[in-house]
């Protein structure tokens, strides 16, 4: 099947796979100089600033109101996205579970210290954080579905596959799925 999925993406150029954006969430649970210390972490491992994510809903039990922000994101499109991959898929011994990917093809996984990353260095002021990484694998294409005029829908044979995105993640980055 794998010659079979490489020939068609070779032949139809909007077959082929392409990883869409990665999502990296820093998650930190309340607000003030921790979510500020994550934001510069953050920053410096993506080369973007991230935007602060604010809680949807109040927990009295963990003190989180609501609209207060908990929580750093980036998002890394394209080669900046899979550049980002590169560098961080060698912390999970460049293997990812079966189970990580959904029904249509993307996956996530999580770091546990971001003082794994290569060119990151420990500094006590600012702590140990982890984060999760979340992957949008698709083809060319998918936007009409998701566009705001003419939205139309994506036919079931143009539509990426577990299988397709695993095989496509296993030659473009080199991973192992386990």
């Amino acid at each position: 099947m794998t010659e079979e999925m490489q020939k068609q993406w070779v032949e139809h150029k909007m077959c082929q796979p392409r990883i869409e954006k990665v999502v990296v969430n820093l998650n930190i649970g309340k607000s003030g100089e921790p979510l500020e210390k994550a934001t510069r972490v953050l920053e410096e491992i993506s080369g973007q600033t991230p935007y602060k994510a604010k809680a949807k809903k109040s927990i009295r039990d963990w003190g989180i109101r609501q609209g207060e922000p908990i929580a750093c994101v980036v998002t890394l499109r394209r080669e900046k996205g899979l550049a980002f991959l590169k560098k961080v898929l060698p912390i999970v011994d460049n293997k990812i579970s079966k189970r990580s990917f959904d029904e249509i093809g993307n996956f996530a996984f999580g770091l546990k210290e971001h003082i794994d990353i290569p060119g990151v260095k420990y500094d006590p002021d600012i702590g140990i954080f982890g984060m999760d990484v979340c992957v949008s694998v698709n083809r060319p294409g998918q936007r009409i579905k998701i566009r705001r005029k003419q939205t139309k829908r994506v036919g079931k044979g143009h539509l990426l596959t577990p299988e397709e995105s695993m095989e496509y993640v296993r030659q473009t980055l080199g991973v192992e799925i386990v």
